[in-house]
């Protein structure tokens, strides 16, 4: 056979990404995420893998968010004995995430009263598996030749080329990054590929431009510290705490907003901010601006008021500070983490606010306050939404449509389809209407379980 295609998920949804490409003598798998909606683990995590793990060669991990990486041991505890590969700031922060998934699992598992879905000596021996590759290091697994490039979505996040013997290329979009965010380099841009999988969570939107999401941010924290309220920020850990941080900290140094107190409620964002200053001189995967900014001593993820809550008792004490305050706090969906306990302490505080700076997924409680619910149920208590409630697309560590089409524009000449996936129907669909349109390259939107060969 030539090569099979199978989309095993992240299909008209935005998680759970898990692609099979395979040949008749080698069987490889791009990510291997999470389902999730109005669970952080979403039932269809609990049903068998659409093939058998134990003849799977290696995983490509484009990079860290638990929708990419969430049922890594879960395939280990399947019988998976193969390599993972990914940039080294991936596999740092991936082990951090999937510890804390590990947790959080544990606690939805018991609520459920069902069992977990794996233990931590299933995550701790999937590290022992992971194995580092630069950008543009090409190496081979059996009949595929692989090689990342950085995609700009978050520190370490890659897009992935592979080809076959006969020269023919797929690449793999994982989720490309917004481009002119801070910290990471823009995205590289694909230039040839026969086949692309292509991701669409913003594929019926567009951003707004950077300087109008700071303007939105000092505008929100002038408000909320004038009504002497509370700011809640729901932020994932991984990327969208540490590009929070670096605009606090430029506003703040220009006086631009009010100097109150600036929680970090997360012990694994704090954590992934470790990861951050590991990496911090490695012009592979910091922009200059980044750079130059850590040679002259500022790190860039701290400043004057900021405190970081590690602890419990700490994170008890943000509670005995009186307002005016913002507290950043994961998890990015509200699915989970020590944002539930300040929600249900300040959103029915109609001088507080919440702000939104990420995706907020189908189901999820975030989504649910986002479109305006007045009841949400926290912890099992009905709580009222009386807060001020503000929403920044631009601060999305994805791009957006016009983001999407610039990516794979370049490549229009050889590639013979597209395959637009990890967007919401909706979403996917409209994606697949501007490839058509605007480039001419033919496009679908495939279902769970489909398999092409290309």
């Amino acid at each position: 056979m030539g090569v099979k295609l199978t989309f095993c998920g992240g299909v008209r949804s935005v998680t759970g990404a898990n692609y099979l490409l395979e040949t008749g003598k080698s069987k490889i798998l791009i990510d291997c995420g999470m389902f999730q909606g109005a669970h952080f683990c979403d039932k269809r995590n609990f049903k068998p893998f659409l093939y058998d793990p134990e003849k799977i060669d290696a995983i490509l991990i484009t990079h860290s968010h638990i929708d990419h990486i969430g049922r890594l041991p879960l395939i280990f505890k399947a019988g998976f004995r193969g390599k993972i590969f990914s940039t080294s700031p991936t596999k740092d922060s991936s082990e951090y995430l999937l510890i804390d998934s590990e947790h959080i699992l544990n606690k939805e598992a018991e609520e459920r009263r069902q069992p977990p879905l794996y233990t931590i000596e299933d995550t701790n021996s999937v590290m022992e598996l992971w194995q580092t590759v630069k950008y543009h290091q090409k190496f081979k697994i059996k009949d595929f030749e692989v090689e990342f490039f950085d995609a700009g979505h978050i520190l370490g996040s890659s897009f992935i080329l592979i080809s076959d013997k006969t020269g023919k290329k797929i690449v793999f979009s994982g989720d490309l990054g917004n481009v002119g965010a801070p910290i990471v380099k823009d995205m590289e841009l694909v230039s040839e590929a026969d086949y692309a999988v292509i991701e669409s969570t913003y594929g019926n939107r567009l951003h707004e431009d950077a300087g109008k999401r700071k303007d939105i941010l000092e505008d929100v924290i002038e408000e909320t510290v004038n009504a002497k309220g509370v700011l809640l920020i729901p932020a994932f850990a991984m990327e969208r705490t540490q590009e929070l941080l670096y605009e606090l900290n430029e506003l703040a140094e220009n006086k631009r907003i009010p100097r109150v107190p600036i929680f970090i409620d997360s012990p694994l964002a704090i954590r992934l901010t470790s990861v951050y200053k590991k990496y911090s001189q490695n012009p592979d995967y910091f922009d200059k601006e980044s750079i130059d900014l850590m040679k002259k001593g500022d790190f860039i993820f701290e400043f004057p008021g900021l405190k970081f809550a590690l602890n419990t008792e700490q994170s008890k004490e943000i509670n005995n500070v009186p307002a005016p305050k913002i507290i950043i706090a994961g998890s990015g969906m509200s699915q989970g983490g020590r944002i539930l306990h300040h929600e249900l302490r300040y959103l029915s505080d109609p001088k507080s606010a919440i702000l939104f700076v990420g995706y907020q997924g189908a189901g999820s409680l975030g989504r649910q306050i986002l479109d305006g619910a007045k009841t949400v149920k926290i912890m099992g208590i009905d709580v009222a939404v009386n807060c001020r409630i503000v929403n920044i697309s631009g601060y999305s560590a994805h791009a957006d449509s016009l983001g999407l089409i610039n990516w794979i524009k370049p490549a229009r000449q050889t590639l013979k389809k597209v395959f637009v996936v990890q967007g919401e129907e909706e979403s996917s669909l409209a994606l697949v209407e501007k490839l058509e349109d605007e480039l001419a390259i033919e496009a679908n939107v495939p279902s769970l379980g489909d398999s092409i060969v290309l």
